[in-house]
């Protein structure tokens, strides 16, 4: 995996995988910080296992939607001191434990992004049947 990232001016950056770019602000006006872009990744990495898991188990859903939040330690360098994630998902209340299993696996498993931030702080997360 390669990544390259230009500085644009003051706080901007742009970082481009391939022939896709995303923009990176430390001000977050032009861009996403970087530690969103961590948040991200791991709805990004945890989004897809679950998609995946839950079409291999025929759970149908008519919406996916995924908050991730993390508090920050007060002191240099900040870091996350927890993650909370809330996975927002339409289908049915009978595939609630299905979708919690789901997410288990994803988290515990196969997400790498979660894996990774697990080493340093707990990663948490709610879910909602709507």
């Amino acid at each position: 995996m390669k990544t390259t990232t230009v500085w644009k001016k003051k706080h901007e950056f742009e970082s481009r995988q391939g022939d896709n770019y995303i923009k990176l602000d430390g001000s977050k006006e032009h861009g996403f910080s970087p530690k969103a872009l961590l948040l991200t990744g791991l709805a990004g990495c945890s989004g897809i296992d679950v998609v995946d898991i839950l079409e291999k188990m025929r759970i149908k859903f008519s919406h996916f939607e995924i908050e991730t939040e993390a508090t920050q330690t007060e002191d240099h360098p900040k870091v996350f001191r927890d993650i909370l994630i809330v996975y927002k998902v339409k289908t049915d209340k009978e595939n609630e434990d299905k979708v919690r299993k789901a997410i288990d696996l994803s988290l515990e498993k196969y997400c790498g992004v979660s894996a990774m931030l697990r080493k340093n702080s707990p990663v948490n997360y709610k879910l909602v049947i709507e």
